[in-house]
């Protein structure tokens, strides 16, 4: 049945992708059905400190607005370079990978005490979009058909094209302005690069320039918990495959034309 063949094609996707957009997905149709309001779900400081609503501190990563347009283009960004990162440069590095969301999850949460933020998600997209494009520098992206550039352009063409259609430069570095607000947030399916961006490339220096520069060292090292072995070469949480010697790279992976 159709429906089979999907489930099996949705288990070929790599484990942190497949979560990560499973869980966007269900919580985006509870709200659907009216079985959780967004009220419930975004970052509130308050709440979580005074009233011990934790769930807000993930919650808020996993809401896009409603169904429509906008979120599905959403899930297109977090889908796509979400699964190209872990089949990509995270190939067999599933702690690592996990270790980068947990990283860029909680400097966002400080921007979003700092700067009233409710629903990151789209920034935590952004970071992923950020991050693929400064390590993809020879990828070429052609963007909606109308241009053709090198993949570390591609956030700041999302920028620019945000800002033809007319949305605020201030929302954009400042995010969401409430939770009634989403739409706004979401635009026309351009993902917000609010801190995405600034929190993207915060951990592209730390992991990919900064080791590499004089004197330099990897400060980001995944916590052991998170890792796939440890002494006396025991499984922990996340375990890496055994590299498959036939893996053939993605064509995103390669030098050559990208369709957007």
């Amino acid at each position: 049945m159709a429906w089979r063949g999907l489930a099996a094609e949705f288990l070929q996707v790599p484990a942190v992708t497949r979560a990560y957009t499973a869980a966007c997905v269900l919580t985006t149709a509870a709200v659907q059905l009216e079985l959780l309001s967004p009220f419930q779900l975004y970052f509130n400081p308050h709440l979580v400190l005074r009233k011990f609503q934790v769930w807000r501190l993930v919650t808020n990563f996993l809401f896009f607005g409603p169904l429509g347009f906008s979120f599905f283009f959403n899930m297109l960004f977090v889908f796509r370079y979400c699964r190209m990162l872990e089949e990509g440069f995270f190939r067999g590095r599933k702690a690592d990978f996990v270790f980068m969301f947990l990283f860029g999850g909680v400097l966002m949460t400080l921007l979003g005490l700092l700067g009233s933020l409710f629903f990151l998600g789209q920034a935590l997209t952004a970071m992923l979009v950020y991050v693929w494009s400064r390590r993809s520098p020879r990828v070429r992206v052609n963007f909606f058909g109308l241009l053709t550039f090198q993949a570390p352009f591609l956030p700041w063409a999302l920028v620019g094209f945000s800002l033809l259609l007319g949305n605020s430069i201030l929302v954009d570095l400042l995010g969401s302005a409430g939770p009634g607000l989403w739409t706004v947030e979401g635009g026309l399916g351009i993902p917000r690069l609010s801190p995405g961006i600034a929190v993207g490339h915060i951990y592209y220096f730390l992991e990919d320039v900064f080791p590499n520069q004089p004197g330099g060292k990897r400060l980001l090292l995944t916590p052991r918990f998170l890792s796939a072995w440890a002494p006396p070469h025991r499984k922990l949480l996340l375990d890496a495959p055994e590299e498959d010697p036939n893996y053939l790279p993605l064509p995103e992976e390669q030098p050559g034309p990208l369709q957007q």
